[in-house]
């Protein structure tokens, strides 16, 4: 790892100084931690310094755990304050995008100081905790750590008064006389006034210079009107809290305004992590130009071969990813990505990602080089990926290598559908239900035979129609006469 030395003295021949350094790397490094140094020089007969390097605090950071990863929740923390850790235990538990991996030290010390609680996020490279070398930093890592939260703290948390936000002056209300008075109302709320037969001369106005508005029509006519986005007009009781709320800005006030309002009743939701990477990749795929192609696909034969070979552990996804894989072989631009816009690689593997639903999200688990795998060892490998993501332990490289996406929807019954492009792939294949279909042969005979449709979406800027085409007739006549698919 490359290293740079940053430091200036002046140091004569009786005397020592101390110099604090960092240490900068050139090359990314996936190791969650980082130190705070101090460098000692101590004088020689030759008038030559020679540095001597004591460690002091490292500084456990938020770890990139894929590469769409821009922030991390802390899950559990496995280790508490206090715990003297060992190089190679694991420390705290990371929510990425895709999923749950542990932390492991990679140095000897004492957990100091918690920055990022249990429950809490942090972007990347953040810090969320101090390692200290000895009992002796124990304290001024606790020190540190107290001065991050502080600086992390929004100032309204904890300044003594709100900035004070110069607010229009409330307009004098008149006192009310016994004589007739004159209505002034919205036209909006006239019109709810008459549709509910409310009273509207017996409404009392809240808007300016009294004027009678709709929510004060509803509130006369018994309807409970919906909790407001943003608040137009200040009234005199609210003026008195805008400022603090101006101190403290909520995401509702940062929407855009041109959202429609919420619909009475309704309830937010926040995205989880890892619904909030899957938005990102569905965004992010309407740049690509895509094309689909459907092609009907004969499985009597398949589904005969599922029979025999469904006791010993053989899945029909194994089966449909095994068919795709031989036909990627032969078709190798199926196989490939763009994702510059400039120029498109030959994938060497054949990476077969599968879409799994799982609580709270979507995943794609990868059979790496599902070409050169036996059926039953696809099949075993396939049910240790399934377990992994649903227990959201899946290691990076098992779901974000994939080369070729299968999406299949034909176990719920889905006659077809058109899956969405994953970003840096150049197709991805949906598999509807096979069912069966009365068909004619060359002489007019009618027969039933099971089929399903597959839908193939397509990167148009690397891969044509005809190549998709030839890929989909390929796919076809392995699926057809699958036996090759146990060889």
């Amino acid at each position: 790892m490359a290293s740079s030395f940053i430091s200036r003295a002046v140091v004569s021949s009786n005397t020592t100084t101390t110099v604090p350094f960092s240490f900068s790397s050139s090359v990314s490094s996936p190791l969650p931690w980082r130190s705070s140094r101090s460098c000692t020089f101590f004088p020689t007969n030759s008038c030559r310094r020679i540095p001597v390097v004591q460690c002091k605090i490292r500084e456990i950071f938020m770890p990139a755990l894929s590469s769409t990863m821009t922030e991390g929740k802390i899950v559990s923390w496995i280790k508490s304050e206090g715990d003297v850790l060992s190089k190679g235990e694991s420390v705290v538990v990371v929510e990425s995008d895709k999923a749950d991996m542990d932390v492991e030290t990679f140095y000897d010390g004492i957990l100091a100081a918690i920055v990022v609680g249990e429950g809490e996020t942090a972007p990347v490279g953040a810090s969320i905790g101090l390692l200290a070398e000895t009992e002796e930093e124990v304290a001024e890592a606790k020190a540190k750590a107290a001065s991050k939260s502080q600086s992390s703290t929004p100032a309204a948390d904890f300044s003594p008064s709100p900035p004070v936000i110069s607010q229009p002056s409330p307009l004098p209300t008149k006192p009310a006389s016994d004589g007739p008075r004159k209505i002034v109302a919205t036209p909006q709320a006239k019109k709810l006034a008459k549709q509910h037969k409310v009273d509207i001369g017996s409404i009392t106005g809240s808007g300016p210079f009294g004027r009678i508005t709709p929510a004060d029509v509803e509130a006369a006519a018994g309807i409970a009107p919906p909790k407001p986005v943003v608040s137009n007009v200040a009234s005199p009781a609210a003026s008195e809290t805008a400022p603090v709320a101006a101190s403290t800005p909520s995401k509702a006030t940062a929407a855009p305004s041109n959202l429609p309002p919420p619909v009475h009743g309704s309830t937010v939701v926040p995205f989880t992590t890892m619904q909030a990477a899957v938005s990102k990749n569905m965004v992010e795929s309407l740049s690509v130009p895509t094309f689909r192609v459907g092609y009907p696909v004969s499985t009597d034969a398949l589904d005969a071969l599922y029979e025999k070979v469904k006791p010993k552990g053989v899945t029909m996804t194994a089966l449909l990813a095994k068919a795709a894989a031989m036909a990627l072989a032969q078709h190798p631009v199926v196989n490939a990505s763009c994702k510059d816009g400039k120029s498109f690689t030959y994938n060497d593997n054949i990476n077969i990602a599968v879409a799994v639903a799982i609580n709270g999200g979507l995943i794609t688990p990868v059979l790496q080089a599902a070409d050169k795998l036996d059926l039953y060892l696809l099949s075993q490998k396939w049910k240790e990926l399934v377990e992994k993501a649903r227990s959201k332990q899946l290691q990076p490289h098992e779901y974000n290598s994939g080369t070729f996406t299968l999406s299949n929807l034909g176990m719920f019954g889905v006659d077809r559908f058109d899956a969405i492009l994953p970003p840096g792939q150049g197709a991805i294949m949906a598999v509807g239900a096979s069912k069966p279909t009365v068909v004619t042969d060359a002489d007019g005979f009618f027969s039933v035979k099971s089929k399903m449709l597959v839908n193939v979406t397509a990167d148009h800027r690397i891969v044509y129609g005809a190549d998709l085409a030839a890929f989909l007739q390929t796919f076809a006549k392995i699926v057809e006469n699958p036996e090759c698919l146990t060889l």
